[in-house]
């Protein structure tokens, strides 16, 4: 990794970020090497990879150009799970020098590994990923990422700290504390879900701390799906600029992907991490600028490498531009999962829709929680939100006339009429990580 040498403190250009402005030729050029040496080290260690490949009559051999990279076979979430712990691992262990987890709450958890090159190459696209923010070895950056096997925490901690950054290792959680430190720290950054720094914006007054004037300018928020309404509610109240991260544990972790300082787009660090657009239903690529499911690979992972792993990411890919500079592609920002989607009536709904359709209407808060139920014949959704303690100490007709213009806006979206319930503030339970938006209470 090319790192900054003493006198370039206070320049706008990392030299970390220098592959972010490759010419498209030497780009590909470089893809396509490190993708036929990562298919070779696939076929040769990961039995279930050299499977599927002799299945459809394929060796490495036959990988010659990226656009071979369609016949390749996929790999999905589940392999990982079929495969506990250490099935999908192309390295021996004595290579192996870290180990992260899922919680494993809906199964087997999944488990991935890391050579020391793997985490030099982490550290690597998470000091790009924070220049692309605009930081700099000048900033305190406040990690409230989860740290332990969760992939957050010590994947923006170590980026932090090789980009030079003074990292706080809070962790997530303990609210006041989180606060108190920001201030005393003087903290210009922080990194954690969107929705946990709702959290700390609506504390902060309660303990007489005017977040705005504090010297944090910066939030790197990630680790779960957020519209661009809710950057319009962030921004202006903390007096911050709101910059989306995108990673998945199964990549590598954050660091993936990054907004830069335009935010039209989170750009896909394409040197170590190759992107295709596929249409879920018939698993077959689309061109650039169609909407459909991402599918990355690894390029430089040694321990457990990805061969077109489908990340059930709705998005599409951009290959204009960027008035930043940076050539490498960048994706639309991830609204929803395919596997988030439910169905009402017929129709297919996603959380990020209503929450749209919630923050457009002025005198609602960020708090929301969708209900799913079933009376025995059919699912029916219901949406409690809840409203500003100015709306909500307000008249009768103001809370109906609300009901209302909400229940119209997320019909328009969505095009069918849900119930919606306006409740008090504070009555939906706040996250310390990862908002839990819906709540299925169907039989299953």
């Amino acid at each position: 990794m090319m790192g900054e040498y003493w006198h370039d403190g206070g320049c706008s250009f990392h030299p970390a970020s220098g592959p972010d402005y490759l010419p498209l030729e030497q780009l590909r050029q470089l893809q396509l090497h490190r993708f036929q040496a990562v298919v070779k080290r696939s076929y040769d260690h990961v039995s279930l990879f050299r499977e599927r490949m002799q299945k459809r009559g394929m060796s490495p051999e036959d990988f010659r150009s990226l656009d071979d990279a369609k016949d390749l076979p996929f790999t999905v979430k589940s392999d990982l799970r079929d495969t506990y712990p250490f099935g999908l691992f192309a390295s021996p262990m004595s290579d192996i020098v870290r180990l992260h987890a899922s919680s494993g709450t809906t199964g087997k958890p999944i488990v991935v590994a890391y050579t020391q090159e793997d985490l030099r190459v982490w550290s690597n696209v998470m000091v790009r990923s924070f220049a692309a923010c605009g930081l700099d070895r000048s900033d305190v950056i406040q990690n409230a990422y989860g740290y332990g096997l969760f992939t957050g925490g010590l994947g923006a901690h170590y980026g932090a700290e090789a980009l030079g950054a003074t990292a706080i290792p809070i962790s997530g959680g303990n609210t006041d504390r989180q606060i108190m430190l920001m201030k005393d720290f003087r903290a210009t950054a922080i990194c954690c879900t969107p929705s946990y720094f709702l959290r700390i914006l609506e504390r902060a007054p309660e303990l007489g701390v005017d977040i705005r004037a504090l010297p944090i300018k910066a939030g790197v928020f990630g680790a779960e799906p957020w519209t661009e309404e809710m950057r319009k509610r962030i921004e202006p109240e903390a007096h911050i600029k709101a910059y989306d991260i995108y990673g998945l544990s199964e990549i590598i972790g954050p660091g993936v992907a990054n907004e830069c300082q335009v935010q039209e787009g989170l750009h896909i660090f394409e040197d170590h991490f190759y992107p295709e657009i596929i249409d879920p239903e018939t698993l077959l690529p689309v061109p650039d600028g169609t909407e459909g499911e991402l599918v990355l690979t690894t390029l430089s992972k040694q321990a457990m490498p990805m061969i077109r792993y489908r990340t059930r990411d709705i998005t599409s890919l951009e290959t204009e531009c960027c008035p930043c500079g940076r050539t490498i592609r960048r994706m639309r920002r991830i609204s929803r999962r395919s596997d988030d989607m439910f169905i009402i009536r017929g129709i297919n709904v996603y959380p990020s829709q209503i929450e749209t359709a919630l923050l457009a209407v002025e005198g609602t808060s960020p708090h929301y929680q969708i209900v799913l139920t079933n009376d025995g014949t059919m699912d029916d959704v219901e949406v409690h939100v809840e409203v500003t303690p100015e709306v909500f100490g307000d008249t009768i007709r103001t809370m109906e006339t609300l009901q209302k213009r909400l229940a119209a806006s997320i019909e328009r979206i969505i095009n069918i009429r849900v119930k919606l319930r306006l409740v008090e503030p504070n009555s939906i339970q706040r996250s310390e990580g990862k908002a839990k938006r819906v709540l299925d209470m169907r039989k299953s």
